[in-house]
Formats: structure tokens, C-alpha cells, sequence
């Protein structure tokens, strides 16, 4: 009898290991958070028969899952609040990164998102760069939860050029976090994370990398009839321009001058994209992602499209170059995921933090409706209105991203409503051509509007870091500059942004449903069996998982 209890012990002690090691394996060994900073939905569709292999985008696109509606559900879409959301699963009203800075209301100063004066920078003698961390993020990210799931054994690592585009998607409790520094060309970090740079990453640094980059140059991918077919002309006033003495807007780039002297223009050059999977090659080497049982997290952003969609626009040669470009670096980078980690052991996903606005010279000169209204011009307009009605234009404490601060503690001291102020504003504004509509944020739920534009102002709105007044421009035009594109508002062409899954765990097919940023860190955490983060406020997309 000792011997069949022996037996059958035996038994279920086997099959209950073979159980929990099947558990362990649904799980994969590394997961892959990619944004590329300021990405249309209709970019892989639009550029789809230019890309040079099916190993790229098309591999995402083809052989993953393609979530087809999926959108911003607040206002501003900008950098740092798209960052902030794809990670938290939340809006501004509860993460609070209701912009890339805000004025802070009970401050009286501006603020920049990550900002940190309590650390230093490590990686550079900028000290300026470096004073960097999350402690401005009110709730946990996906790495957070991964790392409490497990009693912070996973490893988490951001990379990005943009400091807000490392550090807000890695966390609070984040091994590191590495962004660039244009004024040296290395790869830093602060001392949030660590005190010192890892060896592998001064090693890097050491390499000089940008140089090699700028001794490329930046020249067309493709034969010169694809872009005159397919894109707006070459030469344009209303475009930006690029580096050069006097502006320059056409191909091809010489960036060879720039040796040694300019590290700043990496931003803007396709090659951007390069440093930063070069950098995340070396994290994963020699940090180790992935490579044990234990499930990590990387988070990469890519900022250089959003430096050439606002220098170019969406429709230029630059435009569609920079992503025949980056495609063939992602194609690259998942070969090398593949070989690497396995091509079964990760799971990846790829979105945007915001879209964009075609430049309103060339959507004028297509007929189509657009125009600009700055900041600066409203700040200076309001000024004027003020006096006009001999009051001080102090009552006014700040205009920022179409977004107008009262200046509460004096208009309580000269007894003016914030009702009276409200109205008096909203009628002069309301008679601007390019103005939509003034909504008060505070009583938003109430403004004569569609309710999915009413909920994506009270989503971005939280009363220490938020404007009173927000000002909504018409279809088209943008708070921008005089030449270039721009992007932060509800319109889709802003807030429709694309994401795909592909990997371990992950379904093939479309999905039409509509769905939102913010599911994306709850389709994680169920992927991974974890706690979604804080704040979270998304649903799983249950149709991308196995």
C-alpha cells in the first residue's frame, strides 16, 4: 500500500511540475514595447509597396495582429502624454502628464514632464540633460506591475533619443533608462537609475557612432520618379528646412560639416533610428533581457519621425525616405530578436504616441481646409482684449498649447468670476476665424459637442497642471509655426494611430473593433498574467491573444 501512495505521490508531483513548467511557458521571455514618435495610422498602407522586404512593418502588419481603429481618447496628443498613456493604460486626468510641461497651478512655474533637479546626469558633462526622472508620473507602468509580480527580478530598460520617450515608458522601479545628448553624442542617463554609466554603454558611447552616421549623409532610398509620383515637390517654402546656413529643404543632405561640431541634427536624420537599436542590441547583450524564465520588458521609442514629419510633413520626400529607412532598421532589429532571443520567447507591439496634421501650405494648395493659430497669437490677443476692457492682461498666467491659465489668486483679490472671465474670453475668441469652439475644462462634460469629444477633454484634464480654458481650432489648422506640420488636438489625423502585436501569445488577423491607447497596458498585463498598472483605465484587447 506504502508503494501505490509512493507511486501515485509520485504521479501527481510530476504532473504538477509538468503543469506549473507549461504555466512558465506561455509567458514570453522578453517583451518589446516599440513607439515610433508622431506615426500615422495610414503610414503602412500608404507606403506599404515601397518597403524593401516583408521583414519589417509587413511583418507586424501580415503575420501579427493589426488593430485597425484604434485612437487617442484625450487631448493634447502630444509626445509625453502618448508615452505616458501606452504604459499606464491611463489618461492625464489620473497619470497626470498632461503635456510635454505644463504650468503648474499651484506653483506658479512651468514644468517639463520628467524633470527631476534632485539627480544628476550621468553619461555627460550636461549636467542640463540629465536632471531627469518619472517622479512627475502619478501611477505605475506595466513595468512596475511586472517587477511587484515577481519581487523585481524581471529587468526593465527604456531607450530613446528623447528623455520623456525613455523615461516615462520604463517606470518608476525601472533597472534604467538611456536617452541622447545632443550636445555630446552619447547615450546618458541619471542617477534615479544608477551612478555610474554600465561599462558597456560608455563603451558604446566611445564608438563616436553620430560621426560615422553624418559621414553617410542623408540621401533617397528609393529612384527619384517613386517620390516625385508619390509625394508632395521637393522644394517647398511652407517646409522647415533643414540645418544649413541658408534653409534647405531638398535631397540630398550633406551632414559632413556637422562632424564633431553639431550632435543635435541627429534627431532629424533617419540614422537617429539606428543608434537607438544599436544601444538596445547592446542592453539586451549585456544586461541579459531575456534571457532566463524570468520575463523582461524594453521599452524603445523612435523620435526621429516626429522630427521630420514637423520639419517636412507627412507628405514629403523626407517623410516617406524616413520610413522606407526605419523599415529596413526594424527588419534588421527583428532578425535579430529572432536569432537572439527565439522567435518564440517574445512578444512585441508597436503604436504611436500621436499622429500628425498635414502642413497647412500644402493642404491649402490642395484645397483643403487649414491655416494657423498660435499660442503667441492668442496670448498677444488676449492681451489686447484686457485692455480693451481695462483689465490687466496679469489675469492671464499663462497660454500654452491652445490652452489658456487664469490667474486665480488675483482675479480673487479684484473680485472678477471665473464665469465673467469665461464669457468674456469664449465671445472673443469664438469670433476668430479658425476657433472651433472655448470650453471651459472644469464644466466640459456640458460643452455643446459630441460626447467622444467631451470625454477626451475631461481625459486630459487635471486640475494642478491644466488650463481653465481650452481652445479647439477648426479642422486644419494647427498651433504651430509659420512653415512646418504639427500635431495635439482630437482630429483623427492626430489621434488615429496604429498598433500591432506580434509574437508569443499573440492572435494573426485584423481587428475593427474600436480601441483605444490605453488598452494596449491591460492587453499586456493579461498576456502576462500580471496586475494592470494603477491607473489604469483600458480593457484587454481580448481578440490579439491566444
Amino acid at each position: 500500500m506504502k508503494i501505490v501512495f509512493s507511486l501515485l505521490f509520485a504521479m501527481f508531483a510530476n504532473l504538477a511540475t509538468a503543469q506549473s513548467n507549461k504555466s512558465n511557458n506561455t509567458k514570453p521571455k522578453l517583451v518589446i514595447g516599440i513607439v515610433i514618435d508622431q506615426m500615422r495610422w495610414d503610414n503602412v498602407n500608404r507606403y506599404r509597396s515601397f518597403f524593401k522586404s516583408k521583414n519589417g512593418f509587413l511583418k507586424l502588419a501580415d503575420e501579427g495582429a493589426s488593430c485597425n481603429y484604434n485612437l487617442i481618447p484625450y487631448v493634447h496628443t502630444v509626445t509625453a502624454c502618448g508615452h505616458a498613456a501606452i504604459y499606464t493604460g491611463s489618461v492625464p486626468a489620473i497619470h497626470g502628464i498632461v503635456g510635454n510641461s505644463w504650468f503648474n497651478n499651484l506653483t506658479g512655474k512651468t514644468e517639463y514632464c520628467v524633470e527631476d533637479k534632485s539627480v544628476s546626469s550621468i553619461g555627460s558633462g550636461n549636467q542640463l540633460s540629465g536632471k531627469m526622472s518619472p517622479k512627475n508620473l502619478w501611477t505605475s507602468t506595466i513595468g512596475d506591475e511586472l517587477k511587484l509580480s515577481n519581487n523585481f527580478q524581471s529587468k526593465v530598460i527604456g531607450i530613446s533619443l528623447k528623455d520623456r520617450g525613455a523615461i516615462l515608458p520604463a517606470g518608476h522601479a525601472a533597472n534604467a533608462a538611456y536617452w541622447y545628448d545632443g550636445e555630446t553624442g552619447n547615450m546618458i542617463s541619471s542617477t534615479y537609475y544608477q551612478q555610474n554609466l554600465p561599462k558597456w554603454a560608455t563603451n558604446f558611447n566611445n564608438l563616436h557612432k553620430v560621426d560615422s552616421f553624418y559621414k553617410q549623409g542623408w540621401t533617397l532610398s528609393l529612384p527619384k520618379q517613386v517620390y516625385e509620383k508619390n509625394c508632395d515637390t521637393d522644394d517647398n517654402a511652407y517646409e522647415t528646412g533643414f540645418y544649413e546656413e541658408k534653409v534647405k529643404v531638398n535631397f540630398p543632405f550633406d551632414l559632413t560639416k556637422l562632424i564633431g561640431k553639431d550632435y543635435k541634427r541627429l534627431f532629424a536624420i533617419p540614422q537617429g533610428n539606428n543608434l537607438i537599436t544599436d544601444f538596445a542590441k547592446e542592453a539586451i547583450q549585456n544586461e541579459q533581457l531575456g534571457a532566463d524564465s524570468i520575463t523582461d520588458l524594453l521599452t524603445l521609442s523612435f523620435s526621429t519621425p516626429d522630427y521630420i514629419g514637423h520639419n517636412f510633413g507627412p507628405y514629403s520626400w523626407e517623410s516617406l525616405d524616413g520610413y522606407v529607412k526605419l523599415d529596413e532598421v526594424l527588419a534588421d532589429f527583428f532578425a535579430y530578436l529572432d536569432k537572439k532571443i527565439g522567435k518564440d520567447n517574445y512578444t512585441l507591439f508597436l503604436t504611436a504616441d500621436h499622429a500628425i496634421a498635414p502642413i497647412p501650405g500644402f493642404a491649402k494648395k490642395n484645397k483643403l481646409p487649414a491655416d494657423y493659430y498660435v499660442s503667441a497669437d492668442i496670448s498677444k490677443d488676449l492681451t489686447n482684449l484686457l485692455a480693451a476692457n481695462n483689465l490687466t492682461k496679469e489675469l492671464i498666467s499663462n497660454v500654452y498649447e491652445s490652452t489658456i491659465y487664469f490667474n486665480h489668486k488675483l482675479m480673487d483679490s479684484l473680485n472678477i468670476s471665473d464665469a465673467f472671465l469665461t464669457q468674456l474670453i469664449s465671445k472673443f475668441l469664438e469670433s476668430k476665424p479658425n476657433v472651433l469652439q472655448v470650453v471651459n475644462n472644469r464644466n466640459a462634460a456640458l460643452a455643446p459637442l459630441p460626447q467622444l469629444i467631451r470625454e477626451m477633454l475631461l481625459n486630459g484634464y487635471t486640475p494642478q497642471r491644466s488650463g481653465d480654458l481650452t481652445v479647439l481650432l477648426k479642422s486644419g489648422v494647427i498651433d504651430g509655426y509659420p512653415t512646418g506640420a504639427s500635431h495635439g488636438v482630437f482630429y483623427n489625423y492626430d489621434s488615429h494611430i496604429p498598433l500591432y502585436f506580434y509574437g508569443k501569445g499573440i492572435k494573426k488577423g485584423n481587428v475593427n473593433s474600436m480601441n483605444y491607447m490605453t488598452d494596449i497596458a491591460p492587453t499586456i498585463s493579461t498576456l502576462l498574467g500580471i496586475q494592470m498598472p494603477s491607473g489604469s483605465i483600458g480593457k484587454p484587447i481580448l481578440e490579439v491573444l491566444k
